[in-house]
């Protein structure tokens, strides 16, 4: 495993506590910001593959849209007719 030195501007206080908490676990702060990317990596492929709804269409795909003849206000019309104004 190759290790590369670099650079990270991080918030005083942030380090503060980053500091605190790798003195109380007994890790170096290394190994605790190395554990923190991993982290993050792995929630940000988790959030890729969240739940999705199924399609539950119904209908012939291929059959013309019943709504595209209408302009917005005869669909507002058409929604509100029976209401009371």
């Amino acid at each position: 495993m190759v290790s590369v030195k670099t650079t990270l501007n991080i918030h005083d206080e942030l380090l503060a506590r980053a500091k605190r908490h790798a003195k109380a676990t007994g890790k170096p702060l290394r190994a605790l910001v190395e554990d923190g990317i991993r982290l993050a990596l792995s929630a940000s492929s988790f959030a890729q593959s969240q739940y999705q709804l199924p399609d539950l269409r119904f209908g012939d795909a291929d059959a013309p849209d019943p709504l595209a003849g209408y302009a917005w206000p005869e669909l507002r019309d058409l929604i509100y007719e029976d209401r009371d104004a």
